[in-house]
């Protein structure tokens, strides 16, 4: 049973919370699901649209378009409705929107299946990851990059399938119509178990859009570079082994699979990680592997030598998003418009990236669109330190806890 807080809020037992914190991370794979079964069938998607490399960055766009118009929404959603049923919308939205892309036959009709992919996708990412960051304040323990460990393994499970399905010649169309169908099923019966939170009935809702606080700014810097290596090598490593390095659909898509390996391992082991040696030291440091990683994917001869660069990106890259989404549930005075500020500028990232490597690999090569994914890996060990109490959740949770300060400043002193 849940009780009233000393500020009117719900407190839930430890049981209660762990159920929870179970349920959102389904949900997080879940969501992880959909992208990696979408990012596999990119170049089939290529082949049926027959767009050119850069036309199909000029389309990667789009979902991060639609995401920044949609995001600030959920927290309107949120209010209107309860954390509950607004995330079960809106993950179900994001699952079935997956059928969209492999059904476009041309550009303009891609670009509009894109657009609503990414609204969808963005509206439930804001929620979700606002659920986390709740359950990690009430919890008292850091959790979110186990939560995104979560989506990094929905990822995996999504590209793997995508592999086998890329590897035996399966239409896209009925591949994705499928793995919508399994998904939405799971996402809803996972959406039972997350906390049902509700606004009280005096709090003003808050605006249906606004542009993200300043206190978001720096963090979104951050995530900016991390996302962008993230996004660029989401969507264009399996065309970078297909069109640079001349591999089989099959090894290509396994590009992807590897990537989202490494990223779902390092997240996993990320909070662990965080706590000893804090969140600036273990970011500067996923910056030298993600810049190590660029290196080798601009230099390769061969497949197995991007594959690995590909994964040392994902190992560098993996924990800097959580820490971001942490940083700003404990910034300034709305921490859910923190957070929702902070997707955004990532999302714009993800909106920047595509079509950026798109533009550059038309004008040079895909080479040189890497060698730009490069030098911003870089950038995380540049301003890391504006993550630096994104180690543990916030001492407000317990208001004027001396234990809660005092577990907060190791990590803050190892960054």
């Amino acid at each position: 049973m849940s009780g009233q807080g000393p500020r009117g809020q719900a407190v839930y037992s430890k049981q209660q919370l762990s159920r929870a914190r179970i349920a959102v991370a389904v949900i997080f794979c879940v969501h992880g699901s959909v992208a990696g079964s979408f990012a596999t069938r990119v170049p089939w998607i290529q082949d049926h649209a027959d767009i050119s490399a850069g036309l199909l960055g000029l389309a990667l766009a789009f979902p991060a378009i639609g995401a920044s118009v949609a995001m600030p929404l959920a927290g309107w959603v949120s209010h209107r409705f309860g954390a509950r049923t607004a995330l079960r919308g809106l993950l179900a939205l994001w699952t079935l929107a997956l059928t969209l892309p492999s059904l476009a036959p041309n550009l303009v009709t891609l670009c509009a299946a894109l657009f609503v992919y990414g609204a969808t996708s963005g509206m439930a990412d804001v929620a979700m990851n606002a659920l986390g960051v709740e359950i990690e304040h009430r919890m008292d323990k850091s959790i979110m990059s186990g939560l995104h460990g979560m989506w990094s393994a929905g990822a995996l499970i999504g590209s793997a399938g995508g592999t086998v399905a890329a590897h035996l010649h399966v239409d896209a169309r009925v591949h994705h119509v499928l793995a919508a169908a399994v998904l939405t099923a799971l996402g809803l019966i996972a959406c039972q178990g997350v906390l049902d939170l509700r606004s009280a009935p005096e709090e003003e809702a808050p605006p249906r859009f606004a542009l993200p606080p300043k206190s978001a700014l720096l963090i979104g810097a951050v995530g900016f570079c991390a996302v962008f290596a993230e996004g660029a090598s989401l969507d264009w490593s399996a065309v970078y082994l297909k069109d640079v390095l001349d591999s089989s659909a099959g090894l290509a898509a396994a590009c992807t699979t590897g990537f989202t390996l490494t990223m779902a391992v390092a997240r996993f082991a990320g909070d662990k990680v965080v706590d000893r040696f804090g969140a600036v030291r273990t970011v500067r440091a996923g910056g030298a592997c993600a810049a190590l990683g660029g290196l080798l994917v601009v230099t390769a001869q061969n497949a197995p030598m991007a594959m690995t660069g590909f994964a040392l990106m994902g190992l560098g890259i993996a924990v800097v998003v959580p820490l971001a989404f942490a940083a700003a549930g404990r910034s300034g005075t709305n921490p859910s418009q923190a957070i929702a500020g902070v997707a955004t500028i990532t999302y714009t990232s993800s909106l920047v990236a595509p079509s950026m490597i798109g533009a550059l690999a038309d004008a040079t090569s895909l080479v040189a669109s890497f060698c730009l994914v490069t030098v911003l890996a870089c950038g995380l060990m540049a301003f890391a330190g504006v993550l630096r109490t994104a180690g543990r959740p916030a001492p407000s949770v317990r208001a004027g806890s001396a234990e809660a300060e005092a577990k907060t400043a190791p990590a803050d002193r190892k960054s």
